[in-house]
């Protein structure tokens, strides 16, 4: 009887944890997949595709976007290669945002936006993360001392300067016009007739 008894207990009793599912690979398979799924994400795209086909009015969907987010704690974000997908996943959480990407012209803006973000990211990180030269001091030149203004009473007056008086001519510059030789030649022939004259009175003496 009471073996029998034990034998309907174990019968009835649920399953041991050791025959519970477990995957073939460890999960490789699945992390792979999930992993490529969450990267997908990040193109505007591939959402808009999702809420085209009307994905995110299923609520196991919805539930499968909320369990996905932990490829945001530290232990999984390493092998997160395109991170805008993680930004993405947070938006997706949000109704309206869901219903928003089923429009193509919030498809557009939101590809455009990640472009600019793109083009843009790398000098805006630098910004942050460049050390920025102080500013150099600025050495003003030293103040000349202010002379106050003379009166005009003791400005001294300073006379022009006099004209160069013109040369004084000579008697003989007078009689005769300049750079002649007519007058220098007769006064040499004066001189010497007086000398003959003198010569012929000593003579005659």
């Amino acid at each position: 009887m009471s073996s029998a008894k034990e034998g309907d207990d174990t019968s009835s009793c649920p399953s041991s944890p050791k025959n519970m599912y477990k995957d073939p690979d460890d999960g490789r398979q699945r992390f792979l997949l999930e992993l490529e799924f969450v990267q997908c994400l990040a193109n505007p795209t591939y959402i808009h595709y999702l809420a085209q086909n009307r994905y995110f009015d299923d609520e196991a969907f919805i539930g499968y976007l909320k369990y996905l987010q932990y490829w945001q704690q530290p232990d999984y974000i390493k092998f997160i290669m395109y991170p805008h997908c993680l930004f993405f996943l947070e938006l997706l959480q949000n109704a309206n945002f869901r219903n928003a990407m089923a429009h193509p012209g919030n498809k557009e803006l939101a590809h455009r936006q990640q472009f600019f973000f793109w083009k843009n990211y790398r000098n805006n990180r630098l910004k942050h993360i460049l050390p920025r030269p102080l500013p150099e001091p600025v050495t003003e030149p030293p103040a000349r001392p202010s002379v106050p203004p003379m009166p005009a009473s003791t400005i001294p007056m300073t006379a022009a300067p006099a004209p160069a008086a013109a040369p004084v001519l000579s008697p003989m510059q007078f009689s005769m016009p300049p750079g002649s030789a007519v007058g220098k030649a007769d006064s040499r022939s004066g001189g010497v007739d007086r000398r003959k004259r003198k010569y012929v009175q000593l003579k005659d003496g």
